[in-house]
């Protein structure tokens, strides 16, 4: 192990060359944000003016009071059906009763 107090040998042949190479700072990202957005609100501006001229084309009806009288014929009556005598519901079997001891 070397001594921490010892200075380092003096080497002028050995040169160390540390290259930093730094990416440039980036600038400007949110164009294409700006050009949504921009691009919507042109899309807005349009339907707008569509809408709000000419009462967005749809024309107002002018009276709306209707008179409707409708008149069927007479239905006959349905036939009915003919009355059955009454009938007993059927005998349900019963459980065997239990032995007696």
């Amino acid at each position: 192990m070397t001594d921490p107090n010892v200075p380092p040998p003096e080497r002028p042949e050995v040169v160390h060359h540390t290259t930093i190479n730094n990416p440039p700072e980036k600038r400007g990202g949110g164009s294409w944000l700006a050009f949504l957005i921009g691009g919507l609100l042109v899309v807005v501006a349009i339907i707008a003016v569509v809408m709000f001229s000419n009462n967005g084309g749809i024309p107002t009806p002018q009276g709306t009071d209707v008179d409707v009288d409708i008149n069927l014929p007479q239905m006959p009556d349905a036939p009915r059906v003919p009355d059955l005598p009454p009938v007993e519901p059927p005998s349900l079997p019963q459980p065997n009763p239990a032995p007696a001891n």
